[in-house]
């Protein structure tokens, strides 16, 4: 009888210590929003492949933690889960620091890129009032009109630098101080040959 009563308090304790066994319900919340405040910093953009590992570990977490959930009561053991937590959490917060110093080195880039590509449409436009009507206007008012668009592309670099989207920005900047340099090109070779045809009309007086 005592043998008895002895095995059936140790399966009550037992129970007792498997029903205790609860999912790190406080950890694994705390790594999903550190991977959410990773994701606000711009993790997915500036540090892609660091952020994708971050939402493997999340991904791993929840899969463990369900894992656990389907197990009888007496067999869940939430110590991997929790690990897990922790794991995620930690990277989770060294991936937003690294986003962002990786986003504030591109706003720089953009800014740089921006002040290129404003000085060379500046250039460009200058280039463009000096040009003398001639035979040639036609050509030269069709590049007085790429020039103006150029003007006009500007404002979508800044509206990239608004919207804190730095490689647009970047690319767009990059992509008017190229256009802009074949412009005034165009404008020097325009006016080569204006230079050409008053100098062949001057021999001939």
């Amino acid at each position: 009888m005592d043998r008895r009563l002895t095995m059936l308090s140790v399966m009550c304790a037992l129970l007792m210590l498997t029903a205790c066994a609860k999912p790190p319900t406080e950890q694994i919340e705390a790594a999903e929003k550190a991977i959410k405040e990773a994701q606000a910093s711009g993790a997915s953009t500036y540090t892609p492949d660091e952020y994708a590992k971050i939402e493997g570990a999340l991904a791993a977490l929840k899969k463990e933690a369900a894992d656990q959930e389907g197990k009888f009561a007496l067999f869940r053991d939430y110590g991997k889960v929790e690990q897990l937590a922790v794991t995620a959490k930690g990277e989770a917060e060294r991936v937003k620091t690294e986003a962002i110093q990786k986003k504030e080195e591109a706003k720089a880039a953009a800014l740089q890129a921006q002040q290129v590509a404003q000085e060379a449409v500046k250039s460009t436009l200058e280039l463009v009032a000096k040009a003398p009507t001639g035979k040639d206007r036609a050509a030269l008012e069709s590049i007085k009109a790429d020039a103006e668009a150029l003007k006009a592309s500007l404002n979508q670099v800044q509206m990239s630098i608004d919207t804190a989207d730095y490689p647009t920005a970047q690319t767009k900047a990059k992509a008017i101080h190229e256009k802009s340099q074949a412009v005034s090109h165009e404008i020097e070779t325009a006016l080569a040959k204006i230079g050409k045809g008053k100098s062949s009309a001057a021999k001939k007086k």
